[in-house]
């Protein structure tokens, strides 16, 4: 049988609030969690008031070669330049490691402006969040019509379609 879209984005969205968020500061990598605070970034960017974790691999989580997902990171990089953006090399990986993409942790771009780099790399979910909050998950997809989870991290995922 196959998978509709809404179990698959509901099958995505618990994949990506279990998954593991990581940035690089001067050679070490630091953690993130969806429904908890950063202040080690927020320390270390301290004139920023938002921070956002984009990939440009594997558009709505669907697998392709590497090669091609490196030119699509490349083109994100270039993007992320042009926009004048401070980021830094950061991934995203499920707990065990079977899966593991790079990302860029990008400091002040407007929400806008990151929703529209998400649809535009193919990204189906992002981490957000603003300064002295807890981290969001962006998904930019209409919510599932059944989410039966009792997950409370669901209270910090934004729809957006």
């Amino acid at each position: 049988m196959q998978q509709t879209e809404n179990e698959r984005v509901g099958q995505l969205l618990f994949a990506y609030l279990a998954a593991d968020y990581r940035w690089q500061h001067e050679g070490s990598w630091h953690d993130l969690r969806i429904g908890l605070p950063a202040p080690g970034a927020e320390l270390v960017f301290g004139d920023a008031g938002e921070f956002a974790l984009l990939s440009a691999w594997d558009p709505q989580s669907v697998p392709r070669p590497e090669s091609v997902n490196r030119r699509a990171d490349q083109a994100l990089h270039d993007a992320l330049l042009a926009s004048g953006r401070v980021f830094v090399p950061a991934f995203s990986s499920a707990p065990d490691r079977r899966w593991r993409e790079p990302s860029w942790l990008v400091m002040d771009l407007p929400m806008p402006d990151l929703d529209a780099m998400g649809r535009r790399f193919g990204q189906l979910g992002m981490v957000a969040w603003r300064r002295g909050q807890p981290l969001r998950l962006r998904m930019l997809a209409p919510m599932p019509d059944r989410l039966e989870d009792p997950l409370e991290r669901l209270g910090f995922v934004d729809w957006v379609e």
